[in-house]
């Protein structure tokens, strides 16, 4: 017998936040599936291909990859239409778990007429704005919905008429034997001529449509911090087409000598950079922000916006400040802040800025170890 089916666009092919998030949540079912020897499992790729590198091999898990060698994308689709809809029909599984707003009408059509049970996995702005009618149906006609954070959540109720109540928040996670504290590496200290500086760092995509990171609004911040911490170095990670503006940017300021763009950083070099950093400084509108998890997980103290769902990973600003997203003057006094408080004595600081303390709250919220626990909980595993 099949208990549940899923169904994603990919876990494999690519890399991205959804992907990610979605390996997770995957890994966290997986661990489950270990602990319930009768479970088993289906699940669907409608992008994936026979023969990548899975590390989710499960006996109890039958994986169908239904990507076609000539990439013809309805051909696909058609593919997982018939093999989706003659799996629940012979099968009849106790719920399907759709994972991207793109598949839930197939899968609702599938499941309301043999009247089984199904829940769609959300991420973010994919579902932030009205949805066409079909995706919006199958959004209300759900027995589930999931998300990332309480932003997403009302993001997407609001754009579409769903009752928050309906919506379940399962968290993005961070890694915590990953990413550790450990000193700055010296090679990468002298590869950014970061010698003597305090770094502010920010990882992010530097896309021209992706604005709403606040790398600009930071660079706008520097003469101010610089005023009070001449040392300053502002290290950016991350490539994409609107780097050349900030770089005209940082000239423009006159801040081009306190400006490392790094560039692409590979995910295994990231908790080394990470680990250059005084602040991780990313004053945007995210529907959650792993890289803020990453951060503190690292012991480093964050800035994030006070509108967005980072509000999740900040706990509200217990662990973090909150500002603004596109108030260069509030970044700035933010980040002067936190500077001043990192070199003031132990019985005086921000508690923020203890980096212990902030991993230590990091990993009770936001552990593989708590996603797990949460997922047992919304699949009713956890008796």
């Amino acid at each position: 017998m099949t208990h549940h089916v899923f169904v994603f666009l990919e876990i494999f092919a690519q890399e991205g936040g959804i992907q990610s998030y979605v390996k997770d949540v995957f890994r966290a079912y997986v661990d489950l599936v270990q602990d319930t020897p009768l479970l088993r499992s289906q699940v669907f790729l409608l992008r994936d291909e026979l023969g990548c590198a899975n590390p989710f091999d499960h006996e109890r898990i039958e994986f169908n990859y239904l990507k076609t060698k000539t990439n013809s994308t309805w051909r696909g689709r058609l593919n997982l239409a018939i093999a989706l809809g003659k799996s629940l029909l012979i099968n009849r599984p106790e719920q399907v778990f759709c994972g991207h707003i793109n598949l839930a009408p197939l899968v609702r059509f599938y499941c309301h007429w043999l009247k089984i049970p199904y829940t769609v996995l959300t991420y973010g702005k994919e579902v932030w704005q009205p949805l066409p009618s079909h995706q919006r149906q199958a959004l209300q006609d759900a027995s589930a919905i999931w998300t990332i954070s309480r932003y997403s959540r009302d993001r997407l109720c609001a754009a579409n008429g769903i009752i928050a109540d309906r919506v379940s928040i399962l968290p993005c996670i961070v890694d915590g034997e990953t990413f550790t504290p450990a000193p700055k590496s010296a090679a990468l200290v002298a590869q950014y001529g970061l010698q003597d500086a305090q770094v502010l760092m920010t990882v992010a995509r530097l896309w021209s449509g992706d604005i709403y990171k606040g790398v600009d609004v930071t660079l706008r911040a520097l003469p101010q911090i610089l005023d009070s911490f001449p040392q300053i170095k502002y290290l950016i990670i991350g490539r994409g087409d609107d780097r050349p503006r900030l770089e005209q940017l940082a000239a423009e300021l006159g801040v081009s000598d306190r400006v490392v763009f790094a560039g692409f950083v590979a995910n295994e070099a990231l908790v080394e950079h990470y680990r250059l950093a005084d602040a991780y400084i990313m004053p945007s509108q995210e529907g959650f922000g792993i890289v803020y998890l990453e951060a503190m997980a690292c012991g480093i103290p964050v800035l994030a916006g006070d509108a967005d769902g980072s509000a999740d990973p900040l706990q509200d600003g217990k662990l973090g400040w909150r500002v603004p997203h596109r108030d260069l003057d509030a970044v700035a006094q933010a980040c002067i802040e936190i500077l001043k408080n990192s070199s003031s004595p132990d019985d005086t600081r921000d508690r923020r800025v203890d980096g212990s303390w902030l991993r230590e709250q990091t990993l009770v919220a936001f552990s593989p170890q708590a996603l797990r626990s949460k997922l047992a909980q919304l699949i009713n595993l956890d008796d």
